[in-house]
């Protein structure tokens, strides 16, 4: 197999443009968010004033169920365990769809802000809101929030060599300013510009890289000369190639 030869990760003026770039876009798209009406009420805060269009609040949903943990853990999961790991999200697809026609229709006939508010109006009193609130706040903290900040850390540790506790409170401060300042409406802005640029980025990658493998025949060849079985073949074996014409 072919040695690969040693990767500069040095970053030069166009990376720290495109980083300072980057940065002045979420100010921008933040501040604007800032700016909309309806900003001081509990519904304005936690709903965006009921008045965003179906595109950005669709990004956003889009955007919030990608990550920093899927750009580096799934990618590397993909590359040490094959390429069945990109099937890991599909049950999002049914998900969303009932969420969208059997759960929403609930809460924006019952005119709650959160589900621990709808939970107190269908079961009454307010030890189950209190109660699932904190539940919550633990699960996303230690499951979801951790997660994201580390991974997210990481990243920024291997660009620009910052060291990983501190770029975890840049993340906290960045994150903590828009959200609690601009609520649910900075959230869905912002949200939306992350989808434009991890779909573009995505997709240049993915084209760098076919380029750089040699077309979808070359990555077929690569990938069942780089990938070792595990299993051993019998007459009774499964194929698990790519495509059945490689069995």
């Amino acid at each position: 197999m072919e040695e690969s030869s040693p990767v500069n990760t040095e970053l030069i003026i166009w990376d720290y443009l495109a980083i300072i770039i980057y940065l002045l876009l979420n100010i921008i798209v933040g501040a604007y968010a800032l700016c909309r009406p309806n900003r001081g009420s509990l519904s304005g805060y936690f709903l965006a004033g009921r008045f965003m269009w179906w595109l950005p609040v669709g990004a956003s949903l889009f955007a919030s169920n990608i990550g920093s943990e899927h750009f580096i853990g799934m990618a590397g999961s993909g590359a040490a365990g094959g390429i069945g790991i990109g099937a890991f999200n599909n049950i999002s697809i049914i998900l969303l769809q009932l969420m969208s026609w059997v759960f929403l229709p609930v809460f924006i006939a019952s005119r709650v802000h959160t589900v621990p508010e709808y939970m107190s109006k269908r079961f009454g009193g307010k030890r189950i809101q209190v109660y699932l609130a904190l539940l919550s706040l633990l699960l996303y903290i230690f499951t979801k929030i951790s997660v994201d900040l580390y991974s997210g850390a990481l990243f920024i540790n291997q660009a620009v060599q910052w060291d990983i506790y501190g770029s975890m409170m840049v993340l906290l401060v960045l994150t903590a300013v828009f959200t609690m300042t601009g609520g649910l409406a900075a959230v869905i802005y912002t949200d939306t510009l992350q989808l434009f640029i991890m779909l573009g980025g995505a997709i240049y990658v993915t084209y760098k890289a076919f380029q750089k493998v040699g077309g979808y025949e070359a990555l077929q060849y690569r990938y069942m000369q780089a990938v070792p079985s595990s299993v051993m073949r019998t007459p009774r074996a499964v194929c698990l190639a790519m495509t059945p014409g490689l069995c």
